[in-house]
């Protein structure tokens, strides 16, 4: 059966399409108009209970959250070299980095573009002075890592946490700090969109900022 992914230009799903034709997996697209909240519909719903972007669908079967479907695809896909085997030392620090993207830098960006969530309406601005402050923190934390451990989160080859990382560097560019200010996390990054597969992807998905 065919793998379908449900998908918004430029959000959590970019990762997803990105891994599909990194690994050449066979896929068909399905855009979801969150413009006019089609992933809140009933039959959206059902596939994905969150009510979010993206959903991957293979075998019949919906996966959803964003870093566990990269983290399949690399599994599903062995010949990509895109995550470290089982028994590879690197592996921890794989997990890791996955880890800490899925639940401390990304969140940050959820906090900044509904600050009201968090706080109420009457608290917009001190929510993203602070999520600004903390990004910032750990675009400066990672930065210091690829100084002393790069070129890439794992050293000299990309993995899926190099990916991710590259699509939330992609979110911070109309901060007030975007990622790129850090020279490390900017050499990353050109190095990531430099790749055929992102060049793909900025083409499929009609983006034109962030080339």
């Amino acid at each position: 059966m065919t793998t379908t992914l449900y998908y918004a230009p430029g959000s959590a799903s970019l990762l997803v399409h990105w891994l599909l034709i990194e690994t050449g997996e066979a896929h068909v697209l399905h855009l979801v108009d969150t413009a006019a909240n089609a992933q809140k519909t009933p039959e959206y719903l059902a596939l994905n209970p969150n009510g979010v972007v993206p959903t991957l669908v293979i075998d019949g079967a919906p996966h959803y959250e964003a870093a566990a479907m990269a983290m399949l695809l690399a599994e599903r896909h062995p010949q990509a070299n895109l995550a470290p085997a089982f028994d590879d030392p690197q592996r921890a620090d794989y997990l890791q980095w996955m880890f800490n993207l899925a639940n401390i830098v990304q969140p940050l960006f959820r906090q900044w573009w509904y600050p009201h969530e968090p706080a109420g309406d009457a608290n917009i601005d001190a929510v993203r002075e602070h999520c600004a402050a903390r990004i910032g923190a750990q675009w400066q934390r990672i930065d210091d890592h690829l100084a002393e451990h790069g070129p890439y989160l794992l050293g000299e080859a990309p993995t899926i946490a190099d990916f991710y990382l590259t699509m939330l560097m992609r979110w911070s560019r109309g901060m007030p700090n975007p990622a790129t200010e850090w020279p490390h996390l900017a050499a990353l990054a050109q190095q990531m969109k430099a790749r055929p597969s992102f060049v793909q992807l900025h083409a499929r998905e009609g983006l034109t900022e962030w080339a």
